[in-house]
């Protein structure tokens, strides 16, 4: 049986480059970014997938400066909002199934208990506004699709919460962290494999598995949990901070409101696809090591 052949958008960004590994050797897979692609372009997204009739296309890709996104809405609505309607568009066109990325930030933190995938979405800025549009934009076309919700996603590369806090901690011998804001860390590494696994499955019958799901770290803790747990992992050599401080909100105002629980429930992703993440901690120690 001949292998599947993926088409990736979105190869350098954080899950991108670790998808390229993880699917390897399971398809034959192309992989792309910008400029080769360029997600505010229906022509060239269009071109592409024409080009390359995969049977399975990942969009990895997506504007997430989420405080930039205030100021360059347009820009952002149209990658985040309608390139993946385009792709899903082309992709039920060949029949082939869609993966796609979302977000918590769709919802706005009310809750008090983890968020399922029935809650009704309630963005509070501008990228999670955008995000939705696209998650709406795939559901609207009704291909076969697979829209993974995630959450604070974090890894060795690329531009994230704690590489930042390791670069601060080398740098402060005391950090102020966000106390009031919960959610789950979750490795891009872990997203790229729970992708694969959950690709294995679905591709025989996508139409079975269609839906969007929560996919996060078990567990929860807030941006200053978080950081705590990053400095006190780091190797001691080089490493100046010795405290850090929890503020509120209120204390480090943003462009962007952001939501203050988003715990993610991804109690479908297990009964689905029998997948489960580890806890936080247990994977922010695997990084680190």
């Amino acid at each position: 049986m001949e292998p599947p052949h993926i088409l990736l958008i979105g190869k350098i960004g954080q899950v991108g480059w670790e998808l390229r590994r993880t699917l390897a050797p399971m398809a034959r897979v192309t992989c792309v970014d910008f400029p080769e692609i360029d997600l505010t372009n229906a022509d060239s997204i269009q071109r592409w997938v024409r080009d390359t009739r995969p049977n399975i296309v990942i969009n990895a890709a997506a504007y997430t400066a989420v405080d930039k996104a205030e100021s360059e809405a347009d820009k952002a609505m149209l990658i985040n909002g309608v390139a993946p309607g385009i792709l899903a568009e082309e992709a039920k066109k060949l029949g082939a199934l869609l993966v796609h990325y979302s977000t918590d930030y769709v919802f706005d933190g009310a809750k008090t208990e983890p968020y399922v995938e029935t809650d009704a979405p309630n963005p509070l800025g501008v990228y999670g506004r955008t995000k939705l549009a696209g998650d709406e934009a795939v559901r609207a076309i009704g291909g076969a699709h697979l829209i993974f919700r995630l959450c604070w996603v974090y890894g060795a590369r690329g531009q994230n919460f704690m590489l930042t806090m390791m670069r601060l901690a080398r740098e402060r011998e005391k950090l102020r962290v966000v106390g009031d804001q919960v959610g789950c860390p979750t490795w891009s590494r872990m997203i790229a494999e729970t992708t694969a696994l959950s690709l294995k499955q679905a591709v025989d019958d996508p139409g079975a598995v269609t839906g969007t799901y929560h996919l996060a770290s078990s567990g929860m803790t807030s941006w200053h949990g978080f950081a705590d747990a990053i400095v006190k992992l780091m190797p001691a050599e080089g490493k100046k901070c010795a405290q850090v401080e929890s503020i509120s909100t209120a204390e480090y105002p943003t462009p962007t409101k952001r939501p203050a629980y988003s715990v993610l429930a991804c109690d479908k992703l297990q009964r689905t696809f029998g997948l489960r993440l580890p806890q936080w901690e247990e994977s922010l120690k695997q990084v680190l090591e």
